[in-house]
């Protein structure tokens, strides 16, 4: 038997898409993003994005991680602080594109890369958490899609050791909206908590590569998990589509009771049973 309350996970919210995730003994990092306000972002092919955010916790604030989940290689999900300044040795779950440039880039041996579908586990103690990856396209259009990194979700199964999964927690990526993410929904027909990224990021030309509001409203009401959580949405100026666009468009297909309201700095604590979680 668990030592820990196995139905409780805590999330803090540092700010874009990076969140501190404990269970049990179990330290997760999604997106590690610590750039602070007026730094820039590199986005690839000479295109930057300035922050207009400070993140809730520097780097050397973090405590001691167990792995890493990284949906993809751009600098506002894997930034130069995170490069300088996170253990080299921690484990790093990600795309196999990604895996390859941060062991062969930057020294980061334990990269792993999961193919659509794959799944690792990480322990600490008495706790698991099994990391599956899940689609996800940054752009719809083919040619675009070469030129930006591969990009997945995940689904985060969270446990006692060697027991079955109390919790579980989808993390969207980068995506837009497509019929292949209804695929998630049957393969893992219930989760506690959806943690989308949004902000209908635009690169010049008017290319839209993350989910506006009305996008992501659509995937919440298409994936029907039990709450959810929007992320990504203000932190750079790349973003167009603001908080309050999601919220509207949520609002209007009945979500309304599934939305957590969790700001930068923020903690959310998600029980297994059907309370809603707490925001403090």
């Amino acid at each position: 038997m668990a030592s820990f309350d196995d139905s409780a996970l805590d999330l803090h919210f540092i700010g874009n898409a990076t969140v501190l995730l404990r269970y049990g003994d179990l330290t997760l990092l999604t997106d590690p993003n610590f750039l602070h306000r007026g730094e820039h972002a590199h986005l690839g092919y000479g295109l930057v994005s300035r922050r207009l955010t400070e993140p809730a916790l520097d780097p050397w604030e973090l405590p001691r991680l167990d792995a890493v989940v990284l949906s993809h290689l751009h600098g506002d999900h894997w930034d130069r602080r995170a490069r300088r300044q996170l253990d080299r040795s921690v484990p790093i779950a990600t795309t196999p594109h990604a895996a390859r440039r941060l062991r062969s880039w930057q020294g980061f041996r334990q990269a792993g890369g999961l193919r659509t579908w794959e799944s690792c586990t990480f322990r600490q103690g008495d706790a698991q958490v099994r990391v599956t990856s899940l689609p996800g396209r940054h752009s719809l259009r083919p040619v675009l899609r070469r030129l930006l990194p591969p990009v997945m979700g995940s689904m985060l199964e969270f446990g006692p050791r060697g027991g079955p999964a109390r919790l579980r927690l989808y993390v969207s990526g980068d995506t837009l909206l497509y019929d292949g993410l209804e695929e998630i929904a049957r393969r893992f027909p219930d989760a506690d908590l959806a943690v989308l990224h949004l902000g209908g990021t635009t690169l010049p030309g008017g290319f839209v590569v993350t989910m506006d509001g009305a996008q992501g409203a659509e995937l919440a009401r298409r994936l029907d998990y039990r709450h959810v959580l929007p992320v990504h949405y203000d932190d750079y100026t790349v973003f167009r589509s603001p908080l309050d666009a999601f919220l509207t468009e949520a609002r209007a297909l009945g979500l309304q009771e599934r939305l957590i309201h969790c700001r930068l700095g923020q903690h959310v604590r998600v029980a297994a049973a059907e309370e809603r979680p707490t925001v403090r």
